[in-house]
């Protein structure tokens, strides 16, 4: 068995399983409860957000650029509706409203959350499948038909979780970002 000589944040990866006998041979050098208890960094505490967003594979890597922008690399929860704020809240989708709203109670039980951010996407099969695809033909009015669906969910939100922040985005397709109403 290869021992590194490396700080506990080189150790390289951590999380993999040891039989037995390694862990017996690790114990015995006192380093297999190091390695076994002691969490990693990005697994300790509670997480700052739970992200909403959209199953497009067209944004998936956007997405994480965005997060990891506002701070957030391994600090946030993820829940992925097609459609985001849509899935959430539109009849054509009703038994994912109830998912949506399942997963912020666990992520505020399990992990503290205390930010919801909410990003839906241009030119959304999801949206154009709950309120057809002709607002998709004029920017201006596909972001108003977006606004009409995040505002009102991110009042929702509030109303029954005080203490939430909820942010909400449109993103375009070449991944840049546009707020919807106030981000204080």
């Amino acid at each position: 068995m290869e021992i590194c000589n490396c700080t506990a944040a080189e150790t390289p990866n951590r999380d993999h399983q040891y039989s037995r006998r390694s862990f017996v041979k690790l114990g015995s050098l006192g380093l297999g409860a190091s390695l076994l208890f002691s969490p990693s960094p990005a697994r300790a505490g509670a997480a700052d957000a739970l992200l909403l967003s959209c199953m497009d594979y067209r944004l998936v890597d956007d997405l994480v650029r965005f997060m990891d922008s506002k701070g957030l690399t391994d600090k946030y929860d993820h829940v992925i509706l097609a459609g985001a704020a849509a899935g959430a809240t539109a009849e054509k989708f009703s038994s994912w409203n109830k998912t949506f709203w399942e997963h912020l109670q666990v992520a505020i039980d399990l992990h503290k959350v205390h930010k919801v951010i909410v990003v839906d996407h241009r030119d959304c099969g999801a949206y154009k499948i709950a309120y057809g695809p002709e607002h998709t033909k004029d920017p201006a009015l596909e972001r108003a038909v977006h606004a009409a669906v995040l505002l009102p969910l991110a009042l929702e939100i509030r109303q029954k979780y005080k203490d939430l922040h909820v942010e909400t985005y449109l993103m375009a397709l070449d991944g840049t970002v546009e707020p919807i109403g106030e981000h204080a």
